[in-house]
Order: C-alpha cells, then sequence, then structure tokens
C-alpha cells in the first residue's frame, strides 16, 4: 500500500509529544511490513527513516498540505488524515479513500487556547463543520472515551473504528522501586494537564508523605510551575528530560500521577505500567481507558475545587500501603504487555485494507469479504452508546481481589 499521513507536527518539532510518538511508531511499523509511507506535516521535520515533507508552519500548514498531497501523492492508496483539533478536510479535495485520525475532541480545550471569538470558530469548526464533511468517512479514534466523544458530536458509531496505542515493555524482570517515595508526573505542561492541582495536592500530602515528586515535561506553562514549586516542599520541576533519564525515574516511582482535564490515551501512564508502576490520576476521559480503577491504579473524582485536597488524600493512602502498590504495579505491567506495537499495527492494517478494498470513500457503500468483517469486530463500536462499555479487566476485579493472570 502507498500509504500518506498528514498530520500536524513530525517528532522533531520542539512542542512533540505523544500524538507524534504514535504517528512515528505507526509510519515505522507500517514502513516494516513493506508498505511505502510518507509524512506530510508542519516543520521543523527531520529525518526519520521514512518521508518527511515540511508543508509549512502551524497554520499554513492547513492551506499547503492538500496542495501537496494532490500535487505530489495523488496516487496514493489512503490518507491518514489527522485531527489536532482541526482535521485537513480531506473529503473536500480527495475522492479516494481516506480515514481520519482522532487523538481527543477538543472542545473546551479551545478556550484554553483562543480568544472567545475564536475559539468559539474552532469550536463550530470541529463540532458541526467535520461531522458534517466527513459523514461517510471512515475515522479510529486512539480510545472508547474518544469515540463516545464523537458520537456526542454527531458520527455515527458505525463509522468508528478503536485502536489504542502501543507500549513498549522492556525485558525482563518489574525493576526496583525507589527505597523512598518516588512519584512521576510525565506530561505536557499545558493548562489542561492541571499539574498546579498536583502541585496543591503535594503540598497537602507532602507532610504525611516522604521523598518527593518530580515533574518531567516542557512546555508554556515551565517557568510558573516553577515558580509555585519552589515554595512547596521536595518538588523538582525538572522539565523536559533525555529518554533514558525519563525512562529512569518512571522504572524506579512508586507511582505516576496526573491531574489532567482529559487525554486521548494516558501513553505516560501507560509507559509507567510497562515498568509496573501504578498510576493516581483524576478520572478523565483518555485516563479511564489506559487505567482500570482499583486494578492498575486509583482514579479520583472529584470537582475542580476539590480535586487537591481529594488528591492528597489518596495519595496518602496509596503512599502507606506497600501491598497494594505491589499488587496494582503488577496488574499494570500485565496489562501493559496486551498493549504493543505490533498489535497496534495489526489493527491499522485491518482497517486501512477495509477502506482500500471497498473501493469508495462512502462508509455506507463499503463492501468486505466476512473474513474483514470478523477481524473487524472487535474494533467497531457496538450499537449501544460507547461509554456502557465496562472494561472486561474492570469486569475481573468485581469478582476477585486478586490480580489479574497475564
Amino acid at each position: 500500500m502507498k500509504i500518506v499521513a498528514v498530520s500536524w507536527r513530525d517528532l522533531a518539532h520542539p512542542s512533540a509529544g505523544g500524538a507524534e510518538v504514535l504517528m512515528d511508531r505507526l509510519l515505522r511499523g507500517l514502513a516494516h511490513r513493506g508498505h511505502q509511507v510518507t509524512l506530510v506535516c508542519g516543520g521543523p521535520v527531520s529525518d526519520r527513516g521514512y518521508e518527511v515533507v515540511d508543508a509549512g508552519g502551524t497554520y499554513s500548514q492547513y492551506l499547503r498540505a492538500p496542495w501537496v498531497c494532490r500535487s505530489r501523492f495523488g496516487n496514493a492508496d489512503v490518507i491518514i488524515d489527522t485531527e489536532n483539533g482541526l482535521p485537513y478536510f480531506t473529503p473536500i479535495w480527495r475522492r479516494k479513500p481516506s480515514i481520519c485520525l482522532v487523538h481527543h475532541v477538543h472542545t473546551d480545550q479551545w478556550r484554553t487556547r483562543f480568544p472567545a471569538p475564536a475559539a468559539a470558530v474552532c469550536r463550530f469548526m470541529e463540532t458541526r463543520v467535520m461531522p458534517a464533511v466527513y459523514r461517510n468517512r471512515t475515522f479510529v479514534a486512539i480510545s472508547r472515551s474518544t469515540a463516545a466523544d464523537l458520537q456526542a458530536i454527531g458520527l455515527p458509531a458505525k463509522n468508528i473504528r478503536v485502536i489504542e496505542s502501543g507500549v513498549d515493555v522492556p525485558p525482563g524482570e518489574i525493576p526496583e522501586k525507589s527505597q523512598v517515595p518516588l512519584f512521576v508526573s510525565l506530561n505536557r505542561l499545558v493548562p489542561h494537564k492541571r499539574i498546579h492541582l498536583l502541585l496543591e495536592a503535594w503540598e497537602i500530602a507532602c507532610s504525611r508523605i516522604p521523598g518527593r515528586l518530580v515533574v518531567l515535561g516542557d512546555g508554556p506553562q515551565l517557568e510558573d510551575l516553577r515558580r509555585q514549586a519552589a515554595t512547596i516542599p521536595r518538588v523538582e520541576v525538572l522539565g523536559r528530560v533525555s529518554e533514558g533519564t525519563k525512562r529512569r525515574f518512571l522504572a524506579e516511582s512508586w507511582a505516576v500521577v496526573s491531574a489532567a482535564h482529559h487525554e486521548g490515551w494516558g501513553m505516560s501512564v501507560m509507559e509507567a505500567a510497562a515498568v509496573g508502576s501504578p498510576t493516581l490520576a483524576t478520572e478523565a476521559p483518555g485516563i479511564r481507558d489506559s487505567v482500570v480503577d482499583g486494578v492498575t491504579g486509583v482514579l479520583i473524582r472529584a470537582s475542580e475545587e476539590e480535586i487537591p485536597r481529594a488528591f492528597a488524600e489518596s495519595w496518602i493512602d496509596l503512599a502507606e500501603d506497600g501491598e497494594r502498590r505491589s499488587r496494582m504495579g503488577l496488574a499494570a505491567y500485565r496489562r501493559a504487555a496486551e498493549f504493543t506495537w505490533n498489535r497496534a499495527i495489526d489493527r491499522w492494517l485491518v482497517v486501512l485494507e477495509e477502506v482500500i478494498s471497498s473501493g469508495t470513500t462512502d462508509c455506507q457503500n463499503q463492501h468486505v469479504d466476512s473474513t474483514a468483517t470478523s477481524r473487524m469486530s472487535d474494533l467497531s463500536l457496538p450499537i449501544h452508546e460507547v461509554r456502557s462499555t465496562m472494561n472486561p479487566w474492570q469486569e475481573e476485579s468485581r469478582g476477585s481481589s486478586r490480580s489479574p493472570s497475564s
């Protein structure tokens, strides 16, 4: 297959995050399987082992990328159109197959990024225009929460496939944890991650918990958070660190912590799970998909005003219960092993083949053979509301206090 992906950033961008990691691993995986892949995105870009085309700046790329795709890649079998708040509206300029990849629906996030009039326009484009333009195209959501949000803005469940991101599980045993309490936050330092609430919670909890909180990640709030942390005991806001340093902190951590308002899929949560570290987090879209509450971590349900105190209470409880942390860490490790990148690539190939073999861009007219239909069954959404679907790990935990078996 000749596959072109259109996305906002390359992994070389200084603000690259989980979305860029997913795209890079997807394209590398497809290339390794023998497919011809190209990434068209905003700069800066770098050599990734597959073709990368610089389509311009943060906003100009939305005008230039369609021209690049039509002029240079008009014979592509399929385009993966990545919605980073706004998609590239491929159905308007391409009649051949395309798939829209969505990490999360932004809705409330627009007001944190733009003045009210611009935010209202962006929200209208995402919640009204996009569903109309893409009404007959296939969507890939990276979690069931994202799939449910897509349904909420008017997209039919039958057009949505769910493919979670993969994670690398290091070989060997679960690493030894720090001798003293170590908690890690790994996120982009942007408003919707709500790191300031984590710091407020730690300020309450640290009187009962020795050790330290380490905040990893870069972003526009870095200096503000460092100023806030300067008045709180035993907090380090390190900013961007090397991949090796990140892995070491996750491996040694007692738990990874998150107060994010929403995620597409908790990639940092799964990275921690892959080294046997459980999660303590606020219950939120994406997080609830990657954490099985009471099994691989603890999810906190509270209003924003109540989060610091509620989070601190759960933090103290988890820090004081070593047996519980070990049990959750083992369950998280076993669950992470199920979410391999090979599994993700296999599922992507099913969807790509389905869309290409249909010979049409209209989901209503897609016809696939019985084998393809069977392979799609675990990717398609149920007819009923997605939010009602119980995580099978959670169902198991209701019947037993033991960690799920591998």
